[in-house]
């Protein structure tokens, strides 16, 4: 299988035009037509509906396969250009919301490669974990919630690295007025038919604290897919539901923050890097774990 055919399928599948699909690829769409149709061709069956463009029954298995497919593809190109072992002249450095230390790690980069040039980009955990697998980020700062003593865990993205760089407690984020607001710390155990806000770009993604509390509770009552801190908070004054974020994230208006009792959880932060150390991520890793 042509792996330039099946980017072009999903780009197709994705966008829902073919000519969408080639001013995304920088194709005619007569090339991308001839792209969809060798890849039907190749394995015996249609796998686009052509109006509307959405995919068949076996274009939906083959798109399930695809994307990792292909990040494994761009992982291996990218790990092989680190074995090269040049310096770049740029540096991109990708960082999810709440990872410690964007601003540090930009500093001492700054100071140790004066010549380097450095961009920071903030996403979401999988795009930084998948941009870094592809070269598209040189390093990732990447957070999320463990137990003490145990790494993150991670998107399957083929060949990385990753070192611990900081953790801290967690707390529960909920309104001014809710009835367990006075006390001083809480049992994730005793909350799990609570109404909670699953914001999963930022706060401790839901199913992990089902994981920790062996439980099928702690269900969504609504979804937040952003990343802007303040608006989640201001969604839990407002009783949308709770959340769990780093004890360091600043206090607002009408939001209680208590303590995680239990189950042990601690908000971590790593950094990512490819399978080869370069000076970059030696200096980050150094510094920020220090």
């Amino acid at each position: 299988m042509d792996p330039h055919l099946l980017r072009t399928f999903v780009a197709v599948a994705e966008s829902g035009s073919f000519s969408a699909a080639a001013g995304k690829l920088g194709y005619t769409q007569s090339a991308v037509s001839q792209h969809i149709a060798a890849l039907e061709n190749d394995l015996g069956t249609a796998l686009l509906h052509r109006r509307p463009v959405t995919p068949t029954v076996p274009g939906e298995r083959l798109l399930e396969h695809a994307a990792p497919i292909l990040l494994r593809l761009d992982a291996a190109r990218a790990d092989v250009l680190r074995a090269v072992g040049e310096p770049p002249g740029s540096l991109v450095l990708g960082a999810t919301p709440l990872s410690a230390s964007p601003a540090r790690a930009l500093t001492e980069l700054r100071r140790s490669m004066p010549g380097l040039s450095v961009t920071l980009e903030i996403a979401g955990r999988e795009a930084v974990a998948q941009g870094v697998a592809a070269g598209e980020f040189h390093l990732g700062l990447i957070d999320g919630v463990a137990a003490p003593s145990d790494p993150l865990r991670l998107f399957d993205t083929g060949a990385r690295r990753t070192t611990a760089i900081a953790h801290e407690p967690l707390v529960v984020a909920l309104p001014d007025d809710h009835p367990l607001a006075r006390r001083k710390r809480l049992n994730l155990h005793d909350l799990v038919d609570a109404r909670w806000i699953d914001a999963p770009e930022i706060a401790a993604p839901l199913a992990d604290l089902r994981a920790a509390t062996e439980t099928d509770g702690l269900r969504a009552s609504i979804t937040y897919p952003g990343t802007d801190t303040l608006t989640l908070l201001a969604l839990v004054a407002a009783g949308h539901g709770l959340a769990v974020l780093p004890r360091s994230v600043a206090p607002s208006t009408g939001v209680t923050l208590l303590a995680v009792e239990a189950p042990r959880l601690v908000h971590r932060t790593e950094l990512l890097h490819g399978h080869i150390d370069g000076p970059a991520a030696a200096t980050l890793a150094a510094v920020l774990s220090g």
